[in-house]
Formats: C-alpha cells, structure tokens, sequence
C-alpha cells in the first residue's frame, strides 16, 4: 500500500514541476551543441585527449558519443 501512496505523490510532484515550468528528470551532463562541436574536432584529427581538453567532456564520454553508430540491419 505504501508503495501505491509513494507512486501517487511522485506523479502529483512531477506534474506540479512540469506545471511550473521546471525540468523534471536528471539535467543534461553535455549539451548538444558541445557534442556537434566534439565531432567536429574529431573529423579534423584530434585526438580524444585534445577533443577532451577543448570542450571539458570526459574521454569516457566521447568514446560514446563519437563511436560509430550501428548498422541498421534489415530482416
């Protein structure tokens, strides 16, 4: 029972949130536009450390957001 009472007072705090403009959800670690900036350098030649000391994204992070996407398969 506790976890129904739990689940409704969540939903009614992110609708007040939503309500009052505010973002729900956790905050966003690295904006679009440094991304895009990210791959950019990186189709100029730099290397992750370099890309990583330019834009202040961890090289962790880059490995994910510059790795290839994967190939769409049909079947």
């Amino acid at each position: 029972m506790e976890r129904t009472f739990t689940a409704e007072r969540a939903a009614h705090a992110r609708a007040v949130s939503g309500a009052a403009g505010r973002q729900i959800g956790r905050p966003i670690a690295h904006p679009a536009d440094k991304i895009e900036y990210a791959r950019l350098l990186k189709v100029h030649g730099d290397s992750l450390g370099q890309i990583a000391a330019k834009t202040g994204i961890p090289k962790a992070s880059l490995h994910r957001y510059l790795a290839p996407a994967p190939a769409m398969t049909q079947g």
